[in-house]
């Protein structure tokens, strides 16, 4: 979910509760007068991203729907703003592919790797199309783009409206603190028993604090920088995190640091496997999104993780 950061994105506007009047999740369902159970039937998981009704990036050009591949182009849906799944650079490169409707901008990043491997497969140019997380699916359904790589996870709901690739990537999910949180020493999940942990809307960031027994979880905002936000701010005692990210996270926030437990800092049970999406109706083309993502092998997809991570933005 990048959901979800290395560069510092703007924070959302929407934070967690002031310290002083933290608010759990499920008290702010009570308060509502909705249900935990209403709330899952329209809750979204993802692996990362922000969510927002907004369709599109403010500073991007309208898109408009076409066939797909039309123009010679594969149109892949990112943020263009969750490293080092998708990131946004100024000057083209071996790495990067434009961003369509933005002169001078181009996307990097672990997403943009795949996008280029299954357009080449398909004699096709990929272009990134700028939108928010959860304007991905709803674009990808009325063809303004042709194809998700954005740090998605495919689930059960998700598979109702799109089909998905096979995983070109496995995320997995641990907690940041600040460096001088008495919680800094903890040792178990249980540790964090009452604590307020914040998590990322509509995605595995947040659903996964729910294996914290008697956690406080906070009200979930709506992007991973406004996560670092309010834990800096003190409105939380911790955050979710994609382990995977680590090194970007914490060169970016050296005032925090991640929780190890048993000599690992993955403390979840649920992981996330990155997966490309695309139309319904379009079998022939998925069969061979996944016959190029097979070809990949583990040590390939590393070393190319390995290589994301050192271009990094500073």
């Amino acid at each position: 979910m990048t959901q979800h950061s290395h560069t510092q994105r703007p924070s959302e506007t929407r934070g967690a509760e002031p310290k002083t009047k933290r608010l759990s999740r499920r008290d702010f369902l009570k308060l509502s007068g909705i249900s935990a159970a209403s709330v899952a039937g329209m809750t979204l998981l993802a692996a990362c991203g922000p969510s927002t009704e907004q369709t599109s990036s403010p500073d991007a050009q309208p898109v408009a729907a076409a066939a797909f591949g039309s123009g010679g182009k594969l149109r892949v849906g990112m943020e263009v703003a969750y490293p080092p799944f998708n990131w946004q650079v100024s000057e083209a490169g071996e790495h990067a592919i434009p961003v369509e409707g933005q002169q001078g901008a181009y996307a990097d990043g672990y997403d943009v790797v795949f996008a280029q491997k299954i357009a080449a497969a398909m004699g096709l140019e990929a272009v990134a199309v700028k939108m928010e997380f959860s304007g991905l699916v709803e674009a990808l359904t009325s063809g303004q783009i042709d194809l998700i790589c954005g740090g998605m996870t495919a689930t059960d709901e998700r598979r109702q409206s799109i089909d998905f690739s096979d995983a070109y990537w496995t995320g997995h999910y641990g907690l940041l603190v600040k460096r001088d949180s008495p919680l800094a020493g903890a040792t178990s999940l249980a540790d964090f028993r009452g604590a307020a942990v914040l998590g990322q809307r509509d995605t595995l960031l947040d659903d996964v604090i729910d294996e914290i027994d008697g956690v406080n979880h906070l009200i979930p905002v709506d992007s991973v920088p406004a996560q670092l936000s309010n834990l800096n701010q003190g409105t939380c005692d911790a955050i979710t995190f994609d382990v995977e990210n680590e090194k970007g996270l914490l060169a970016a926030n050296p005032e925090l640091v991640a929780i190890e437990v048993g000599g690992s800092k993955v403390l979840f049970k649920q992981d996330a496997p990155i997966n490309a999406g695309i139309a319904k109706g379009h079998g022939d083309v998925l069969a061979k999104i996944n016959e190029v993502i097979g070809s990949v092998s583990q040590d390939e997809r590393q070393r190319s993780w390995d290589q994301v991570q050192e271009r990094l933005p500073e």
